[in-house]
């Protein structure tokens, strides 16, 4: 099999020529699930405010600014949008149109959607969207927060059983394997460490720059980035496995797959052990 099979078999771009021409890859894109590409570039759109008021607005809240959380939130909401355009392009076309599917990207886009919109309500008013449960308002919208992110990483569980069931079988094994691992994975670790993160919060004190993390404390926020990235991840090492020929290609994946779960897993138990993954 030539490099060039390889990658039709993956259905991915080449990645330099990807770099030469991004414009390529949203075109795919488009063609794939254009509602999602859409929303992922509204998302992404709204990063530009966010990066506006971290210039010119000074508030913080828990020792960060306020705009941080809403820019971050944006660009995470786009990914997932865009990632999950892309597999939907694994499906046959007739399926891509079933009602099934259908649901799949309006729950993203509504849930996705709801998130962003009213951390960056909070951020302009000056409160926080994360952990406000001081009167019923707040109480409910935080409570609402959590269902939709659950959710919305539910949306990939139910996208890796429609490529289950219906996907392309013209994929390379090892790649359609790290796509399907790749989006259980988003759902199970990105919602437990979700769920034991509700009522956690984060400390408050030193913490990484861009990512946020906090230097002085457990962070259960470090699993929850490594799981809800699975998504991600993990088919890029599918595609790479694919694209560069390597024998028993699908132990290669199952193994990827282990070594990202035992990721997560180390910084969860750290993060409730109280321990930081790396100190002021």
């Amino acid at each position: 099999m030539t490099v060039k099979t390889a990658m039709t078999m993956t259905n991915t771009v080449h990645p330099t020529r990807a770099a030469k021409d991004p414009a390529q890859v949203l075109r795919i894109l488009w063609e794939r699930e254009p509602r999602l590409v859409a929303f992922g570039m509204l998302m992404l759109a709204l990063m530009l405010p966010a990066l506006l008021g971290l210039a010119l607005d000074a508030r913080t809240l828990r020792d960060v600014n306020v705009w941080v959380k809403p820019m971050k939130f944006s660009a995470s909401v786009a990914l997932l949008a865009l990632t999950t355009a892309w597999f939907i392009g694994h499906l046959p076309a007739q399926r891509q149109r079933s009602r099934a599917v259908g649901a799949i990207v309006w729950t993203l886009i509504a849930t996705g959607g709801f998130e962003v919109v009213y951390i960056y309500v909070q951020a302009a008013l000056g409160q926080a969207s994360h952990y406000n449960v001081g009167d019923s308002f707040h109480a409910t919208m935080y409570t609402l927060m959590g269902m939709g992110a659950l959710i919305l990483t539910g949306t990939q569980l139910a996208l890796a059983w429609q490529l289950w069931k219906h996907g392309q079988r013209g994929l390379a094994p090892a790649y359609r394997l790290s796509v399907l691992l790749g989006l259980v994975l988003t759902f199970v670790l990105g919602a437990s460490a979700g769920l034991l993160l509700g009522g956690m919060p984060p400390p408050v004190g030193a913490h990484l720059p861009i990512l946020g993390w906090s230097m002085t404390g457990g962070d259960l926020r470090v699993a929850h980035f490594i799981g809800i990235h699975a998504g991600q991840i993990l088919p890029i090492l599918g595609a790479a496995i694919v694209v560069l020929r390597l024998p028993a290609a699908r132990f290669l994946v199952w193994g990827a797959s282990g070594i990202w779960t035992a990721a997560f897993l180390f910084t969860l138990v750290q993060a409730l052990r109280g321990v930081p993954l790396i100190s002021a």
